[in-house]
């Protein structure tokens, strides 16, 4: 079956990145050569994953926003909240007219009660609500005509429902506070026990709880506020999935699956654990797959350094970084206008919140130096053009874009 394709304004579309990715497309059709590219400057290089930026689902969200705006001129657009996490896509729908009911956290800005019939919601990419859904429809408003909801997301939710119609609680892999999580939350709430994991440590403590290694009331403390009224693990992880946010990272998801039966096998026996334990390892997505097993060997090259390009509030950017990070200094940036110099670079420190400012950023005496760069989901690859251009400014005698790319031209040509 073909691809489904969307048009993308043509302000998102990059000279440079394109023509990477075509020919990589024509090299590998099938998707299975990760070794990044190399875009050979001369005093700097650049390493470039096989898979990054606009996923399936964003690229659908972009699609319905702009033709919704554009089809619909003289009526009131509103968007439940950021549509995908990135700023600059973002800003340039509210420059449209859109505006955004809900901040990222849930806080209201505009009172869904002072809409009405004619009004459009668009859905984001994220899903919503149970509860919002019913509020927008005694509005008179469909919450489905303009949904971006992306399939992934509603492929885990199906799941979850597959699952709870046969009688098990679910586990949500994810950050509780995340758009995408608390529509996940309250669509599996409407069928099953839900309790919400951050990560591995939070999965022992749960197999500790239900393994009764720690006390009962520990699962108040570390989990009271993200599950289901009257979660009882003792009782409702008797029969339980795993279903996760899809943008978090692939590996940990799988090994919050892996603690959890087998705390499954201790309490039920090696033998019985299938008999409570749902496999459900089909519900990761296979853009968040993708992009970080490019970016694991994106990591391989041993890189001098990494930057990374997406949202400071984009989960699966971060994730990026995290991979990255633990092999070079690794830098999350917005766009290119976060760099002042090659002696000043601010970036998104994920750990401590905030954005912070570290110099002598690029060793620019280090020659040939080596960079990967990449992007999250919600990025459009004009950013990262205009990111590497920057970099490559910062540089002399450096071969030009059009030597460089002329390679992937001859490629492309080739096929033609």
């Amino acid at each position: 079956m073909a691809r489904k394709t969307f048009d993308i304004p043509e302000m998102y579309k990059s000279p440079v990145i394109r023509k990477v990715k075509e020919a990589n497309k024509i090299l590998d059709p099938r998707k299975k050569d990760l070794e990044p590219s190399l875009l050979d400057f001369g005093p700097v290089r650049f390493y470039i994953p096989r898979h990054f930026g606009f996923c399936y689902g964003v690229e659908n969200a972009i699609d319905i926003a702009y033709k919704t705006v554009e089809a619909h001129p003289d009526r009131n657009i509103y968007l439940l909240s950021e549509m995908i996490h990135n700023p600059t896509v973002n800003e340039d729908l509210q420059r449209r007219g859109v505006r955004f009911l809900f901040e990222t956290d849930g806080t209201e800005r505009i009172p869904l009660h002072t809409l009405n019939q004619e009004d459009i919601v668009i859905v984001p990419a994220f899903g919503t609500t149970l509860e919002i859904q019913e509020k927008l429809s005694k509005q008179g408003i469909d919450p489905y005509q303009y949904n971006t909801t992306c399939p992934f997301v509603e492929k885990v939710w199906n799941r979850g429902r597959q699952l709870g119609n046969k009688g098990y609680s679910l586990v949500v892999h994810g950050k509780h506070e995340h758009e995408e999580t608390r529509a996940t939350f309250s669509h599996s709430a409407s069928h099953s026990p839900v309790v919400i994991v951050l990560n591995p440590e939070e999965a022992h403590i749960l197999a500790d709880i239900m393994t009764e290694k720690r006390p009962p009331e520990d699962f108040e403390q570390w989990f009271g506020h993200k599950s289901t009224d009257g979660f009882n693990p003792l009782v409702d992880m008797e029969n339980f999935g795993v279903i996760n946010q899809t943008t978090m990272l692939a590996t940990e998801t799988q090994e919050v699956m892996d603690i959890l039966k087998q705390a499954a096998a201790e309490r039920f026996g090696e033998e019985e654990v299938t008999n409570h334990f749902a496999d459900t390892s089909d519900t990761l997505c296979y853009a968040t797959n993708e992009n970080q097993s490019a970016t694991y060997a994106l990591a391989d090259m041993k890189p001098d350094l990494a930057v990374v390009v997406g949202g400071y509030n984009s989960s699966n950017t971060m994730h990026l970084v995290e991979i990255l990070e633990d092999h070079c200094p690794a830098y999350h940036v917005r766009d290119a206008n976060e760099f002042e110099s090659p002696d000043l670079i601010r970036h998104f420190n994920q750990w401590e919140k905030k954005i912070q400012e570290t110099k002598h950023w690029l060793p620019v005496d280090k020659q040939p130096l080596h960079i990967a760069i990449t992007s999250g989901a919600s990025c459009p690859d004009i950013l990262v053009d205009e990111v590497l251009l920057k970099i490559h400014s910062f540089f002399s005698d450096t071969r030009t874009i059009q030597e460089v790319l002329k390679p992937f031209e001859e490629e492309l040509e080739s096929a033609v």
